[in-house]
Formats: C-alpha cells, structure tokens, sequence
C-alpha cells in the first residue's frame, strides 16, 4: 500500500487479499440481488446523477491521469469566469482545471 497525503493505493493482489479477507465494504449479495427497475431508481434518487443526460456513456471517454494531453496541446490564456462556478470546480480539490477543460471539451464535442 503507497500512501501520498488522503488518497491510500492499492495493487490488484492487495485488493484480492482484502476482499478474501471480508474487508470490502460493499454489500455484494445485496447489489447482485437488485434488479434492473431498483438499480435505475438508486441511480435516479442518487444527487451526483442529477443532470446527468441518459445517453452519457455514449460520450465517455477513458479517463487516466485526469485525462491528460500533451502540453503542447495546451494554450496560456486569461479568462474570466463567475465566482461561484470557478469555486465549484476548485472545491474539487487537484486537477479541478483539467476537469473543466473536460466538460468544455463536451459541450464543443456535442455542439458539433
């Protein structure tokens, strides 16, 4: 287990291990008895899917380091944008700017 700061990684074999072990905190039994109809009322009474549009998988792309691209790719500029939309995105803590470049990334690809 490497740990830097909050955030604690585990190998594959470490997470086999626990899960062996019985110290997995998910309820499989529970979650494998569900069905579709319970599943997709969990999803919907669940606040992070708010907004979320039902064809989203269709747009998701593979997402690795905070989907980096090469900095080359990347232009300086100086924008301007409401306190209150700047501060959700910094509340999210590291790579809060490669996260908002996502989502811009979205809209531009879905306008298209």
């Amino acid at each position: 287990m490497k740990k830097k700061g909050r955030i604690v990684s585990y190998t594959t074999e470490e997470i086999a291990t626990m899960r062996a072990r019985g110290q997995d905190k998910t309820d499989w039994a529970d979650a494998q008895a569900k069905t579709e109809a319970q599943l997709a009322a969990d999803v919907a009474s669940d606040p992070a899917w708010k907004g979320v549009p039902e064809d989203w998988v269709k747009h998701a792309h593979a997402a690795t380091r905070l989907m980096r691209r090469p900095s080359e790719n990347k232009l300086q500029v100086t924008m301007r944008f409401d306190a209150d939309v700047l501060e959700y995105f910094r509340k999210q803590g590291r790579g809060w700017q490669g996260r908002m470049n996502a989502v811009l990334r979205s809209f531009m690809e879905r306008s298209q």
